[in-house]
C-alpha cells in the first residue's frame, strides 16, 4: 500500500507498481514449483498485452528506452523464455523474423563496440 505522504497516493494507477512486484514474485514461485498451469491462458495473455503496450508507450512516447526485463543479465529470464515469447508474439500478429529484422535497432545508449574490439 502507498505511504500516505507519497505524492502518487491519489493516482488511480499507482497500484500497478505494487501489483507488478507481486506478479513477478508469484511468477517465480509458480514456475519454480512447476505450477504455472494455475494461471489461466487468458490472464497470461492479458498481462503480456499490457506489458507490451506499456513498454511501447513509454519508450516511444518518452523517446527513450529502458531495460524491459527485471533483474541483471539472465537472472530472471533465460534466452529460451525470451525467444519463445518473441516468436509467439510475432506469430500472433502474423509477422515473421524478416519483419523483426526490419524493426530491430540498436539502442542509442548501447555501446556498439567493446573497448577490446576498437582499433
Amino acid at each position: 500500500m502507498l505511504n500516505p505522504n507519497d505524492p502518487r497516493r491519489n493516482d488511480e494507477y499507482a497500484w500497478v507498481d505494487e501489483a507488478a512486484a507481486k506478479l513477478l514474485a508469484s511468477s517465480r514461485d509458480l514456475v519454480g514449483k512447476g505450477e504455472a498451469s494455475r494461471i489461466s491462458d487468458e490472464a497470461v495473455a492479458q498481462l503480456m498485452t499490457a506489458a507490451v503496450r506499456l513498454y511501447y508507450a513509454k519508450s516511444d512516447g518518452e523517446e527513450r528506452t529502458f531495460k524491459p526485463v527485471a533483474g541483471r543479465g539472465d537472472e530472471e529470464l533465460t534466452a529460451t523464455e525470451v525467444l519463445t515469447a518473441v516468436a509467439e508474439l510475432l506469430r500472433a500478429l502474423k509477422l515473421g523474423p524478416m519483419e523483426l529484422a526490419l524493426w530491430y535497432r540498436r539502442r542509442p545508449d548501447e555501446d556498439t563496440y567493446r573497448d577490446d574490439e576498437q582499433g
